[in-house]
């Protein structure tokens, strides 16, 4: 049985988005890309292992793509076991103008509907804390 890699789907994402970009650029790697034998958690589980092994905390892209191939190039890697860890990417996010705009209207809208819900806890209270007419003292009636 083999054990989930717990490596940040971000992370997991960046070298299969850089895996097959590069093996639509690069017509030597694609057949490279296509072995039977390889597959992206035995990837990321060697990158794991490797930047273990190392010592260091932090690489560049560059370092990491160039494992990347190294595993990919190699056909009796050792992988090594998979490791429970979380990995941070530090890259920015860039979107579409069209995202930029639907993100920017999500946001509208979540402060519209908790103002809404405020005000509306806020009535309910005013409603609450009103005594009734019939229970406040009245000096004037006999």
């Amino acid at each position: 049985m083999k054990t989930e890699n717990k490596a940040t789907d971000y992370f997991k994402v960046t070298i299969q988005s850089y895996l097959e970009q590069r093996a639509q650029t690069d017509e030597l790697f694609a057949p490279v890309y296509a072995k039977p034998n390889k597959n992206i958690d035995d990837c990321i589980t060697y990158i794991l292992n490797y930047v273990q092994q190392s010592g260091i905390c932090g690489f560049t892209d560059d370092e990491i793509y160039s494992l990347v191939l190294h595993y990919y190039d190699e056909d009796s890697i050792e992988v090594g076991k998979p490791i429970n860890c979380n990995v941070v990417v530090n890259h920015a996010i860039i979107l579409t103008d069209e995202e930029k705009a639907q993100a920017r209207q999500k946001a509208i809208q979540k402060v519209q509907d908790e103002a809404y819900a405020k005000t509306k806890q806020g009535n309910a209270k005013l409603k609450a804390k009103q005594p009734e007419v019939n229970n406040i003292p009245n000096l004037f009636n006999f």
